[in-house]
């Protein structure tokens, strides 16, 4: 029977009294953002935020409990922009939205810093003896992506030490049953010839860091046959396909055609519009989807956003994570009965 797994990517809306609080404490321009040396007061905030996110998830009945990010006031780019080896430089806009981060110049050698594990140790010990925990990242290829690089001088040389540098971040995490690495840029900037050996290849350094089950998931998009045919070859249990803005038909061709994984991750609910779907709708497209792919029984179906969920006012996040969960019980209880 396949196991159903009801999360999501991170990254979640900051609620509204954080928004107000942190704002007063932080000041409002760019050198005012998160870089890893919060004052205590600060520090103190983002740690109620943290419980409250926490409690958002259990509340919901995810299957899965993640952070919530919600120190990343650089999104997907924060584990440098806080890193000592990196000086930020300008706004960029964050792909194709009305979101913006710091530019993450990376200036000299790229080595592990615990940030990202602090906030996990710290989410672990929010957690029940029966909640799971999930880290989310970066995957390599979205990192590089998203920085820029004045040291390695070398774009081979620069994907290989962000993978190193991820799989310390891993090796420093406190035990987690799943670690999702958010790779959108593998889609919206697909490597070019040449490079989708050394993407497979930087993805394997980061999964080999941990012995939980590994899922790489891209959004935004479909990803280009030659680009999807490499990834098969990397060490990873699972991919994951955004079936809201990606393109259906790419998504089942690429799978027929080179396969997939033994587990499947599909991005279901709209992480950017406002939107509730509702529970039995996202259950319908749990089943049309694995239905789609006659050939394969998935040991594991995650259910998740197509996206990060930031974009979205807390009440609608709250809703949307409730879908979710609801869902996943709605398509199990199907399955049982069929």
């Amino acid at each position: 029977m396949t196991d159903r797994v009801a999360t999501t990517l991170g990254l979640y809306p900051l609620p509204d009294w954080a928004k107000d609080e942190l704002s007063s404490l932080k000041g409002h321009q760019k050198a005012d953002l998160v870089d890893g040396s919060e004052g205590p007061e600060v520090r103190a905030a983002y740690e109620r935020v943290r419980e409250e996110l926490i409690d958002d998830q259990r509340t919901a009945g995810l299957d899965r409990i993640v952070e919530g990010q919600g120190r990343w006031d650089d999104w997907l780019a924060h584990p440098l922009a806080v890193h000592d080896s990196v000086e930020t430089g300008g706004i960029v806009r964050y792909y194709d939205n009305n979101n913006f981060y710091r530019d993450p110049r990376v200036v000299d050698e790229l080595t592990a810093d615990g940030d990202v594990a602090a906030e996990l140790d710290a989410a672990t010990g929010l957690l029940n003896d029966d909640e799971s925990l999930q880290a989310v990242l970066p995957g390599p290829y979205t990192l590089a992506e998203l920085a820029t690089d004045e040291y390695y001088g070398d774009d081979a040389e620069f994907l290989a030490a962000i993978a190193e540098f991820l799989a310390g971040e891993v090796e420093a995490l406190p035990p987690h049953e799943t670690l999702f690495l958010l790779d959108p840029s593998l889609v919206t900037n697909p490597p070019a010839d040449g490079e989708n050996e050394r993407v497979s290849e930087a993805v394997d350094t980061v999964a080999a860091a941990t012995d939980a089950d590994v899922v790489l998931q891209s959004y935004w998009g479909a990803h280009e046959e030659k680009t999807y045919a490499h990834l098969m070859d990397a060490d990873v249990d699972a991919f994951g396909f955004d079936f809201v803005a990606g393109d259906r038909d790419a998504h089942l061709y690429n799978v027929t055609e080179y396969g997939t994984k033994d587990a499947i991750s599909l991005g279901l609910v709209d992480g950017q519009n406002t939107a509730v779907e509702a529970a039995d709708t996202v259950a319908e497209r749990i089943d049309w989807v694995t239905e789609q792919i006659p050939s394969q029984t998935f040991d594991t179906v995650y259910a998740t956003p197509n996206t990060e969920l930031a974009y979205l006012p807390v009440s609608t996040y709250r809703e949307k994570l409730s879908a979710l969960a609801d869902a996943v019980e709605l398509a199990a209880e199907t399955e049982v009965s069929a």
